[in-house]
């Protein structure tokens, strides 16, 4: 079979080889002129198709990937607005690296199963956008305003949805369309706890800044805290584009990464005693109650804080659209088909900002160990928020829902669940760590849009 394979490859660029000499060879004929009757005739132009086919042979070695993976510098421009910087490796050799980067990528995604969905296009994207010669992500060439080369389809992709700030929004509006708010309405008091698991936000930026990051990359650092890929997504693209690939990888991982970073984080800042805290069942939330929840937070972020309403908004709106029951088909398309396309789109665009020169370096490690804190002490806030706020309640809650406050719906609901029945298998935390868990969701976007205004947005 692979002998089959070599041979066709190896006709199919004979041939092109050919044709194209050939071409040349037709469009331009050589003349010369006769010494004796002054007449042009065409020289032959055989000898000439046969060295230029030769000669292409020859060069064909260096526009292979193989070949590519030797290049110590890019030649090639990876899109519009990011600038490369140094590297720990030559370029072709951080290209390979990339490689295998991205091939794990995947392999966590299909075999470990971690955020899947997402970590699947990420990968591979990055996997696309490191073949060398491959011109997947390069813009295309111009000259004056017409355009000479059309550019990589990633490139269009992500500059028409990642650099807009399309995708995230449209993916809060599918999230939205599958998100039920009741749990927050029926025991409000739980977003305090969702607000709280925000802390980790303020704590990682904190901590960039005085590693010497600027404050828009800080912020972008910041964001990732709050486990909420697309809010990361929308934030550091308007702030810091050039480390999108670096804050969408640690994001998304420490998402997929829940069940493995918070039970120890829990247990360790709760007692056995908090554990066992039983708390009642939630009252049943009317239609009419999620209608108006929904108006009145669009309502209430416009009026105080119009910068976060692009993703509040968009959140509400695919909630609106579920839960007034008039729209039924406008919602199914949110959830279902709109969230997938977005979802492919999405992933695979931000895999296509791996980039060897922009991810192999120790700017890359440091957000990745400055997301990890963010997301920890975002974890711990939540569960400490519950123990300070027992102090008063008279009905306790179980500190284990605080740490559902990053908004990694439902993930971070279940893990509080999961933890909450390792210590009493009758003690059922997921609707009530749901409340949190939705209230996070609006807390980073809320979040998000203040560090947009106050970063020079």
């Amino acid at each position: 079979m692979m002998k089959f394979v070599i041979m066709a490859v190896a006709v199919i660029a004979f041939a092109g080889l050919c044709s194209s000499a050939r071409a040349e060879s037709v469009s331009e004929p050589n003349l010369i002129t006769s010494a004796n009757s002054g007449e042009s005739v065409a020289k032959d132009s055989t000898p000439a198709s046969a060295r230029e086919m030769l000669k292409r042979a020859k060069d064909l070695i260096y526009e292979t990937g193989i070949y590519g993976f030797f290049v110590k510098e890019d030649t090639s421009y990876h899109g519009e607005g990011y600038v490369a910087k140094p590297g720990i490796l030559p370029h072709g050799a951080g290209q390979l690296v990339m490689v295998f980067v991205c091939l794990i990528l995947i392999y966590l995604a299909l075999v470990k199963g971690f955020e899947p969905l997402l970590l699947l296009p990420i990968g591979f994207g990055g996997l696309l956008a490191n073949i060398p010669f491959g011109g997947i992500t390069t813009p295309p060439v111009m000259d004056g305003t017409t355009v000479v080369e059309a550019g990589g389809f990633l490139y269009y992709i992500f500059t028409m949805g990642v650099s807009t700030g399309i995708f995230p929004i449209l993916i809060f509006m599918g999230v939205g369309a599958m998100t039920d708010f009741g749990p927050l309405i029926a025991n409000p008091i739980t977003a305090m706890l969702g607000g709280a698991a925000q802390f980790g936000i303020f704590f990682a930026l904190l901590g960039a800044l005085a590693l010497g990051f600027p404050l828009k990359e800080a912020a972008s650092i910041g964001i990732i805290g709050g486990a909420d890929g697309p809010t990361a997504i929308w934030l550091t693209t308007k702030l810091s584009p050039d480390i999108l690939g670096a804050v969408a990888v640690a994001a998304y991982s420490y998402m997929a990464l829940v069940p493995i970073i918070q039970p120890p984080i829990m247990k360790l800042c709760t007692s056995e005693s908090e554990r066992h805290i039983k708390m009642k069942q939630l009252r049943s939330v009317s239609k009419l109650e999620k209608v108006i929840f929904s108006l009145t937070v669009v309502l209430l972020c416009g009026f105080l804080l119009p910068s976060a309403i692009p993703l509040v908004g968009a959140l509400m709106f695919g909630n609106l659209a579920k839960e007034c029951g008039v729209v039924e088909r406008l919602s199914s398309t949110m959830e279902g088909p709109l969230i997938n396309i977005v979802t492919i789109l999405l992933g695979l665009s931000v895999g296509s900002k791996l980039a060897a020169d922009k991810f192999l370096t120790g700017q890359t490690l440091g957000i990745i160990i400055l997301g990890l804190f963010a997301f920890s002490v975002g974890t711990a806030s939540g569960v400490l928020m519950a123990r300070f706020m027992n102090l008063f309640l008279k009905e306790k809650i179980n500190p284990l829902i605080g740490s559902a406050g990053v908004s990694a719906v439902p993930m971070a609901a279940r893990v509080s669940n999961k933890v909450g029945l390792e210590y009493d298998n009758s003690n059922y935390l997921l609707m009530h760590a749901m409340g949190p868990n939705v209230s996070g969701v609006i807390g980073s976007a809320v979040v998000a849009g203040v560090l947009y205004k106050l970063c020079g947005g």
